[in-house]
Formats: structure tokens, C-alpha cells, sequence
């Protein structure tokens, strides 16, 4: 949608010159590479002289053998020229749609990572993933010069979607279904995930462990159901089984280095997803209240999710009780707004239960509410150059009312409570930053047709939480391989930090002779994670996903030197 604003008129002044001389400098500026500048003179039969220069208007030097005339100045500028045609030209075998957006939930995606099947308040448009901005302003991209600012002009059509199972559907007999359904605001995804993985040296023992994952999801558009403006239903069932393998054959016990299992285990239907969502002020706010999980929407990313360990979250947050991780889903209600056209701020207030209630998902009277998750977060999201770069820069901040035992004294022994010190309970809060930004552009309009550069870090409040840093830094990369430009390679390093307190409580009771338990080796320090991935678009509806992963320091201690793991992932949706 084109939105002009002050800063942009008073730009296009800039640009106003005769009809002539303005199409031909901007036919002449359209065909050069980022950082260079054209500045033209026109001879007088219309011949136009390009003059290659740095940032900046420089004009050309007319030849002491010509009489001078008026030189024009045309400033670099990433939106007007407009992405190369090798970035967004559409490779001939992609299944992905030319929008980039899925018509229906796609698989892999928690209910929250895509759009309600209509745009409220507008008839002709088809769905839509991204708020309309509360003003036609720039917030932070327009402090950048405008070489670099591809948005300042207008909103570009590109949502955050990152695909992160095969494109297209296993049974395509079912389109027609599908397509009458959606018509009446009604779409679904039946998806399998399945994971094995394998430990092939260090660790515990050796050995293969398989889990799995069976997903159902129906989203409800009330406004094509019941002619209810702005209103949606989303919801998602599961069924997981197997046996993980980080506890028996790694020996660690805080990160799950499989994504499919932790909270839920072996559950025949559990129910995930069960809220509404309502679009407010013409598409300007988003509500949503029901039961949910934090991590649908707060410090997460399409692109996290494409790896298995930090998927739907970071570890150091999806431990922590207030966090409800996918699947475990909590009451609460989440605001969302785009105060300027590259901002968005959201917040919200949750139930905090622990994340071993209700294991089912169904027997919500199970649960005990201990607080209130207060989390807030700040986005802004540029798109840089004229390739039309994305990036995603995320600060957030949750603080949790419960109030935790001081980790010092956890299952310390009475003989020891004078050498701890004073202990006290407090409530938990917590930090983070995560950043993701598109490096290049491998073809097709889609924004994640390219590769990406990520990073995030992660604190709690030491005093009361196991985990009380992360840091995580890695690659994603579409089209390594220049025939399967729909394949993607993915690499992250992650660093897990216990909190000191913690360890002071363990170095008590160790140097005392007292077992820290059967899961617990040693006194906990850190750890170190590599994971190592390659996505293979196999045929339309299944995503086939090698795996490497390679731990350092298992279980927190050097009892256990490191552990190597080989596996696959498998993505089919019906």
C-alpha cells in the first residue's frame, strides 16, 4: 500500500527536474549497483553521458570544448532504483506462492506465525500478516541514508514468513477441498514431524531415540463464517511420542536437543492452541485472548524455528516456568501494534502455572496459578538497500510476579543453611536480544529467498533460575546449492551460562559429600551447543532435514567431555 509522507514529498522536490532529463537520469541510475551515483549531462540531441561516481551528488565536469549547461544532481537512493532483476526474479521450480504467503496454516508454524485467512475492513485483499502502521512514518530507518532505507517511500509487500517444512501438500486431490473451505473461512494443516537422532560418540552411551509429532490445526475466520468483522478462532491439537534422547544418552538435562517432546511426552491429543483474535482500528491493533503459549509471539522467529534446540524459543527462556513454551499453553491475552511503518511494540499479561501442570492441556482446573507474565517487546524491522533487505532487531523484557525459592538453597541440607547465608524468595525477570538480517537475495520475491545472519542474547535473574544467560550466533542460508533454491542451510552456536547462585549451592553440598542427585554430575558451569542443519524441499509436502549436532560439556560439568549426534528430521503435510 503506497503511503506518501512529508519526508518523502520533500524528496521527490529533489527529484523534480524537466520530463525529459528526469526519465533519463533515473533510467541511468535504475542500472547501477549499490553505492555508485549517476550524474548526467544531455547533450543537445538529447544523448544522455552517465558519469560513475562515489556517495554523494558529485557532478559531472563538462569539456573545455563544450559550452557549459545546467548539471543535475541525482542522490542515491535504494527505493528508486529498485531491487537488481536477479534478486527477485522467481526461480522456474519454486512451489512457494509468488506472495510468499501460505493460503493455509503450513506446517511446522505455531498458530500465531501466520495470518488469519482474511484482511478485515478490506474486501479484495486476500489475507494479510502484517498490522496497517498507526502512522505513514518512519521510526528508527529513517535516521539511515537513503541508499541504504529501501522503505522510506512506502510498505513493501514482503511479510515475515519463513517456511520452515516443505512447501505444497502431499495430497493435492484435497485442493478443491481446501480451496471451498477457505471460502467459507475455514482452512487446516494435518502435519507429521518426526525426529531420530543418534548419539555417535562421547556422551552416555551410544544410540538412536525417536520422536514424534502429530499435528492438527483449524483456524476459523468469522468474518467469512458469520459476517463478524475482524474476528478469528485459532486452534491446534497435537499427539507426541517417543523417547528423547538428551537425558539417557547425553546426560543433560536442561536443553532438549530434540524440538519434538519436553513438555507434553507421550500424549494422545493434546490441546495446544484454543483463542480468538480480533483486528481493531482498521487493521492499526491486534487482540488476542484464550489459551496460548508466550512463545506463539514473544522472542521467537520463523527462523528459529528451523533448528531444532532453540525452536520455538531460546532454552534459557523456555526453562523458566512464566515462559509457556509451545506446546504448553496458558491463559492470557497479547496486544500488538506498529507505531511507525518499521516499528511494531507488543505486550501482554499471561497466567504463570508451572510447566508441569496440566500436561494434558485439557484439565485446565489442574492448573495453579502462582503469578502474572508481564512481557513487552520491541521490533524494528528495516528493509535495507535495493535489494530490499529484511531485518528483524528484537529488545524484550517479562517480568514474572511469582515468587521462586532462592536457588542457593534448593534441596540444600539443614547442616548447610548457616554457610549459605540469607536466602530470600523473589519474583523473575527477564531480558532479551535477538537480531536476524538478510545478507543476499538468492531470486524470487519471497523475503526469505536469500540467506540470513542471526543473534540473540538471553539473562534472568540469577537469583532465582537455573539458566541465567544464553548467547546464540549462526547462519541461514537459502540456495547453497545453485540448482535447489528452495533448500536451506542452517548453523548456530549457542552458549549456555548456569546461574552462579546455583552453582554455590552445589559447591556447598559437593564439598560437604552430599549427592547433588542422580541428574546432576558435578557443580554446573557452562555449555556449548553447535547444531548443524540442511533442508531439503524433497517434493511438495515434505521437508527432509539432516542433522549434526555437537555438545560440549553435557549436563553442565566436565564429567562428561562432549557428545556428537547425527539425525533426521521429517516434515509431511497432508
Amino acid at each position: 500500500m503506497k503511503r506518501q509522507t512529508r519526508h518523502a514529498c520533500i524528496r521527490r522536490m529533489r527529484y523534480s527536474f524537466p520530463h525529459t532529463y528526469g526519465w533519463l537520469l533515473l533510467m541511468g541510475a535504475a542500472a547501477l549497483p549499490v553505492g555508485q551515483t549517476s550524474a548526467q549531462t544531455v547533450e543537445p540531441g538529447g544523448n544522455a553521458v552517465p558519469s560513475l561516481v562515489s556517495d554523494g551528488a558529485v557532478p559531472a565536469m563538462p569539456s573545455a570544448s563544450m559550452p557549459q549547461r545546467p548539471q543535475l544532481l541525482v542522490q542515491l537512493d535504494a527505493e528508486r532504483l529498485g531491487p537488481t532483476p536477479q534478486a527477485i526474479r522467481r526461480p522456474p521450480n519454486t512451489p512457494i506462492p509468488p506472495s510468499g504467503v501460505p493460503v493455509y496454516p503450513s506446517a511446522g508454524l505455531a498458530t500465531q506465525s501466520i495470518a488469519p485467512v482474511s484482511s478485515p475492513g478490506n474486501s479484495k485483499a486476500f489475507h494479510k500478516i502484517e498490522l496497517d502502521a498507526l502512522t505513514t512514518h518512519e521510526g528508527p530507518s529513517a535516521l539511515l541514508p537513503a541508499w541504504i532505507d529501501a522503505l522510506h517511500d512506502s510498505d513493501l509487500e514482503d511479510p515475515y514468513y519463513v517456511p520452515t517444512a516443505g512447501s505444497g501438500h502431499l495430497v493435492p486431490q484435497l485442493m478443491p477441498l481446501r480451496k471451498k473451505l477457505l471460502d467459507h473461512g475455514v482452512s487446516f494443516a494435518f502435519t507429521y514431524k518426526g525426529e531420530a537422532m543418534g548419539v555417535i560418540n562421547g556422551g552416555v552411551e551410544r544410540g538412536m531415540s525417536y520422536v514424534h509429532e502429530l499435528t492438527a490445526q483449524v483456524n476459523f475466520d468469522l468474518e467469512k463464517m458469520a459476517g463478524i468483522t475482524g474476528w478469528s478462532v485459532h486452534t491446534l491439537v497435537m499427539e507426541r511420542a517417543g523417547h528423547a534422547v538428551s537425558h539417557d544418552r547425553v546426560g543433560e538435562y536442561y536443553v532438549n536437543l530434540q524440538e519434538v517432546y519436553g513438555l507434553s511426552g507421550n500424549v494422545v491429543a493434546h490441546l495446544v492452541d484454543f483463542y480468538a483474535e480480533k483486528k481493531l482500528l482498521g487493521n492499526q491493533m491486534d487482540v488476542t485472548f484464550g489459551r496460548m503459549a508466550l512463545t506463539h509471539v514473544f522472542a521467537t522467529s520463523p527462523l528459529l524455528c528451523s533448528f531444532m534446540v532453540t525452536c520455538s524459543a531460546p532454552v534459557a527462556l523456555k526453562l523458566d516456568p512464566g515462559f509457556s513454551v509451545y506446546p504448553k499453553a496458558t491463559w492470557g491475552s497479547r496486544i500488538r501494534m506498529r507505531p511507525t511503518r518499521d516499528t511494531a511494540i507488543q505486550f501482554g499479561a499471561y497466567s504463570v502455572s508451572a510447566l508441569s501442570d496440566n500436561p494434558s492441556g485439557w484439565a485446565w482446573g489442574s492448573e495453579k496459578a502462582t503469578g502474572l507474565m508481564l512481557p513487552i517487546e520491541f521490533t524494528w524491522q528495516p528493509f535495507l538497500t535495493r535489494n530490499r533487505l529484511p531485518g528483524h532487531y528484537v529488545v524484550g523484557y517479562a517480568h514474572d510476579t511469582t515468587r521462586y525459592p532462592d536457588q542457593i538453597g534448593i534441596g540444600l541440607p539443614a547442616a548447610l543453611v548457616p554457610a549459605a547465608g540469607r536466602q530470600r524468595s523473589a519474583p523473575m525477570d527477564m531480558f532479551w536480544f535477538e537480531g536476524d538480517q538478510m545478507v543476499y537475495r538468492r531470486g524470487g520475491r519471497n523475503q526469505m529467498a536469500g540467506g540470513y545472519l542471526m543473534a540473540g542474547y538471553i539473562h534472568n535473574t540469577p537469583h532465582v533460575t537455573s539458566i541465567s544467560d544464553q548467547a546464540y550466533g549462526g547462519l541461514s542460508f537459502a540456495g547453497v546449492i545453485p540448482s535447489r533454491v528452495t533448500d536451506r542451510l542452517g548453523i548456530m552456536y549457542s552458549w549456555y551460562h548456569v546461574s552462579d547462585r546455583k552453582a554455590a549451592g552445589q559447591i556447598l553440598r559437593y564439598d560437604a559429600g552430599y549427592s547433588l542427585g542422580t541428574a546432576v554430575r558435578g557443580p554446573q558451569t557452562n555449555s556449548h551447543i553447535i547444531e548443524a542443519y540442511y533442508a531439503i524441499d524433497a517434493t511438495p509436502g515434505i521437508l527432509v532435514q539432516p542433522e549434526f549436532e555437537y555438545m560440549i560439556h553435557p549436563g553442565e560439568t566436565r564429567h562428561i567431555p562432549d557428545a556428537a549426534l547425527v539425525g533426521l528430521k521429517l516434515i509431511a503435510n497432508l
